[in-house]
């Protein structure tokens, strides 16, 4: 089997920005609206009253300060509560490959690979805006990228899956360069109008590129080591937006038809997951949790990566063993482990080893281990 490295990876942030603040603001704006023409049902029993959300609560709950989004207009309008996106018409670059090619054009340059040697484009993220044509065929197209591209959504841990997948096409020789890219636009499928969910996700796009051992300049990039995946259902976390929305024009339009969770299900029975699946995968590489320099964990909750890294760590942990951006950019989905990755890879000197891990809906579990050439 080939040896695969990566050797670039890309981030692409967007314009808009969204403090705590603002979004609370106009959150609790909605509440007065809310319990004011619904003052007589709440009066006689029927209907429960909405309560006030805030800055403490959301930091406190999640670890979040603030979030970058696409398109801001809408968003804090207490009568709309979403992003208004225009739709493009079918000869425009469609958002999510624009924010793509962006984080994929910086991952190639880190690499410093031209888009024509990219025989594999991976768009692997929680949601994609059309069924087809696929998102990573559209890129193709618009970096100039040869061979083939497909799309694939496995929620939060979707770009560790795709990392493992670009891995092994090149590691048994369907594909020597892949670029893996992850435009995530999680704006659109927040309920803002929902308290325990309504400053959760952001909106973001990164990318990295995977190349065969020997395409690669000596010392750049990252070995991967090892990887495994792992997924059991769970109805915990979910979105129900698809294709067959339509054809229930009575529910087509109803609050589980945007992301939802049931939060103290998701802790209790995820966590003890993850604490497996990293223990077993450390132990098949004969790796302790102390073997590594960093741990680029998905950025869901701060909560509940300090309870991963006490697992594996131990109470004393630096800011340095487990960095964190989801204060800065939110839940970015299958994003935020790649953020954390690019934003906290370059002082690593040859044969310091890091963890990439990622976890969520499903229930799914990715982890890959690097090492540094």
């Amino acid at each position: 089997m080939k040896q695969v490295v990566i050797s670039g990876s890309g981030l692409f942030t967007p314009p808009h920005s969204i403090s705590n603040e603002a979004l609370v603001e106009s959150f609790n704006a909605y509440v007065d609206m809310f319990n004011l023409e619904n003052a007589g049902l709440i009066e006689q029993g029927h209907v429960e009253p909405l309560s006030y959300s805030s800055s403490e609560f959301i930091e406190k709950a999640s670890g979040i300060k603030h979030r970058y989004v696409m398109v801001k207009d809408g968003i804090l309008d207490p009568e709309i509560m979403m992003p208004l996106i225009p739709e493009r018409s079918s000869d425009q670059l469609s958002m999510q490959a624009e924010i793509g090619v962006e984080a994929a054009v910086m991952a190639l340059k880190q690499a410093d690979v031209k888009a024509e040697q990219i025989d594999l484009v991976i768009v692997a993220c929680a949601y994609t805006q059309r069924a087809y044509p696929a998102m990573a065929i559209e890129i193709q197209r618009a970096l100039g990228t040869r061979g083939y591209g497909y799309d694939m959504q496995v929620a939060c841990s979707s770009a560790t899956f795709a990392i493992v997948a670009a891995a092994n096409a090149i590691a048994t020789g369907s594909a020597s360069r892949v670029l893996v890219i992850n435009p995530e636009i999680c704006s659109a499928q927040v309920n803002y109008r929902d308290r325990d969910s309504h400053f959760i996700f952001g909106d973001v796009a990164t990318a990295m590129v995977l190349e065969e051992q020997s395409l690669v300049a000596a010392n750049k990039g990252f070995n991967i080591v090892s990887s495994r995946c792992f997924t059991d259902y769970s109805n915990n976390i979910r979105s129900n937006f698809g294709f067959l929305n339509r054809c229930d024009p009575s529910s087509a339009h109803q609050a589980d038809k945007l992301f939802h969770q049931q939060g103290r299900k998701v802790f209790k029975e995820l966590l003890p997951m993850i604490y497996q699946h990293l223990d077993e995968h450390l132990a098949e590489q004969s790796l302790t949790p102390q073997s590594f320099k960093r741990l680029w964990l998905h950025q869901a909750n701060i909560n509940m990566n300090q309870f991963v890294v006490k697992k594996l760590l131990g109470d004393e942990v630096t800011p340095e063993q487990a960095p964190v951006v989801l204060d800065e950019y939110a839940n970015t989905a299958s994003a935020g482990s790649v953020i954390a990755f690019h934003k906290y890879s370059t002082d690593f000197n040859a044969g310091d080893l890091g963890l990439l891990s990622s976890f969520g809906a499903g229930y799914s579990i990715g982890s890959v281990i690097l090492q540094k050439r």
